[in-house]
């Protein structure tokens, strides 16, 4: 699998094609791996890769790097971590304004798109401390500090609250991350390196502007060459953003419309690939919040409901996850002591034994990667109560 192909024709479709069965949950799956290139290794370059999967989840620094590898043939740490140095990709709150890795290209066109997401997310958290502020103001004052040196949120605050006295020095910080295009530097996402993100401008970091668009009908259209056949609802679970209909409305006339077992209307592009149910796959691995599990208001097409509460925490993370058969069937987690990595798989229900000797197959590859300095590699299986 060397592309995705995104193109879309000027095809009618403006009702639900009911002739045709629905997308059972097995072929809404095929569809995702197959566009998320986990029905095989990819052989896209990284900046391909990331720029057709619109970004990586990032809160922590490791799990695009696992994310990549498990999608694409011969990946290596350092070529990502180089494309970071170079400001080539970048780390930054973008989707649901959480912190995503994006290519540069991808930061300039997408930021302007999402700044809505942004401001809800600020007056959600902040709005009451933030009350009778002048909001161009600080976003001023911020932009001046954090273009002069790359400041930690924690250090924002602190030399904005003395501008302003008395108000929350973490409200001021994060009002201006919300308010200005922020970029997360290096060392911040460099495989091995450790300290707090600091931030600095886009403009500054890149030295381009942003993008003046600011629809987002090419970003959907990215979106369902990445994700679907998705529902509104789904692009607006992935997006953040709200009142997404009357977008796909307009591009109605170059979608096909589809429909789930419920009957729900899904939209895709017409030449996206949507393999047979029946496709095999090899077992995968996920990283902690991989996208996959984030971008759909419907999320069984992946997971059980039934198994969410075991992935999902209630602190808000969302644990690393091994797919058996293109589903959610386990979470997997890393254990190094001195020489020895242990890879622990929590299975939600016994495996086979072929496709238990395959995931065991897959891991030990996993930990060559993710643990490579340790002499022993150990995998152990357990079963969830």
């Amino acid at each position: 699998m060397e592309s995705i192909n995104p193109s879309f024709s000027t095809q009618q479709a403006s009702e639900p094609n009911h002739s045709n069965p629905a997308l059972s949950k097995r072929a809404l799956n095929r569809a995702l791996l197959a566009r998320q290139l986990l029905l095989e290794r990819s052989h896209l370059s990284i900046l391909d890769a990331v720029a057709h999967l619109i970004g990586l989840q990032a809160q922590a620094p490791n799990p695009p790097y696992i994310a990549l590898w498990t999608r694409l043939h011969h990946f290596h740490h350092e070529e990502l971590s180089q494309l970071i140095l170079d400001r080539s990709i970048v780390r930054m709150a973008l989707m649901r304004s959480t912190i995503h890795l994006v290519t540069a290209d991808d930061c300039l066109t997408l930021r302007p798109i999402l700044q809505s997401v942004q401001d809800r997310a600020l007056k959600g958290t902040f709005g009451k401390q933030l009350a009778e502020l002048d909001l161009n103001a600080l976003a001023a004052a911020g932009r001046a500090l954090l273009e002069e040196q790359p400041l930690t949120l924690g250090e924002l605050g602190k030399r904005l609250q003395a501008q302003w006295p008395g108000r929350s020095a973490a409200a001021l910080a994060n009002a201006v991350r919300c308010l200005l295009p922020l970029v997360q530097v290096p060392p911040r996402g460099i495989w091995g390196a450790s300290g707090q993100a600091a931030h600095t401008t886009a403009k500054a970091w890149l030295s381009q502007p942003l993008a003046k668009e600011q629809e987002p009908d090419a970003m959907l259209l990215r979106y369902l060459a990445a994700f679907g056949p998705a529902s509104v609802k789904d692009m607006q679970v992935w997006s953040g953003l709200t009142r997404l209909r009357e977008v796909i409305e307009r591009l109605r006339p170059s979608l096909l419309s589809l429909r789930d077992e419920q009957g729900c209307e899904l939209f895709d592009l017409p030449n996206a690939p949507r393999p047979e149910a029946g496709t095999p796959v090899p077992p995968r691995f996920l990283s902690e919040f991989d996208n996959m599990l984030l971008s759909y208001d419907d999320r069984t097409r992946i997971i059980r409901d039934e198994d969410k509460r075991l992935v999902f925490t209630d602190n808000g993370i969302i644990r690393a996850t091994l797919l058996v058969d293109g589903f959610v069937r386990g979470t997997w987690s890393l254990i190094q002591k001195r020489k020895t990595a242990t890879l622990t798989i929590n299975l939600f229900a016994p495996l086979s034994e072929s496709d238990q000797t395959e995931v065991a197959a897959e891991g030990i590859k996993l930990l060559e990667f993710i643990a490579a300095s340790s002499d022993t590699h150990d995998i152990q299986f357990t079963l969830s109560k």
